[in-house]
């Protein structure tokens, strides 16, 4: 253990807090390259939105026999990625950025693709290719802020971890259509 007390004095508190007061959130103990984490965040911002208009579109356009299940997992999913999309925006504002919500460069900003899919099953495919590329683009950016931005990392693993949920129930919905 070290010597050092792990909370400073309230007086170093207070004089550090009462500096720079216009970053709100951020603080002198923030050392992460803010720069860099508003752009991913940005990207994953992107990412959700793109994912949102996909599960709607697949929502919408499902049809057949075995639809119903399927569309109900879509629509599901197009909540759950707007909320994913809203937490996202929030931190970037709370980290003294601006969220970039303009549809003209919304596509090339996302990791995942906005691929529509013909059939029931392709569409559930699209989805699972779009959640792993989440998956793995999340879990690296984790990875990336390490202690660096715990309040942000904690948030992309909790979004991880309802990604990690929707590959799973899109799997399920695969192997259910297959008949395996």
């Amino acid at each position: 253990m070290s010597d050092q007390p792990f909370l400073s004095d309230v007086k170093t508190l207070r004089e550090r807090a009462r500096k720079h007061i216009e970053e709100g959130a951020v603080t002198s103990g923030y050392s992460a390259d803010r720069e860099t984490v508003l752009k991913v965040l940005n990207e994953a911002l992107a990412t959700e939105l793109v994912c949102v208009l996909r599960y709607k579109r697949h929502y919408y356009m499902a049809s057949g026999f075995n639809a119903q299940g399927a569309q109900q997992e879509f629509l599901e999913h197009a909540h759950e990625e707007q909320q994913h999309a809203d937490q996202i925006a929030e931190r970037i504002t709370q980290l003294g950025g601006e969220p970039d919500f303009n549809p003209d460069s919304l596509t090339s900003r996302s990791h995942a693709e906005y691929k529509e899919g013909t059939s029931v099953t392709e569409m559930i495919k699209e989805d699972l290719i779009a959640e792993r590329i989440a998956i793995e683009s999340y879990r690296e950016f984790a990875e990336y802020l390490g202690n660096d931005d715990p309040v942000t990392r904690r948030m992309i693993e909790a979004i991880l971890a309802t990604e990690e949920e929707h590959a799973d129930d899109l799997a399920g919905l695969i192997s259910r259509m297959d008949g395996t």
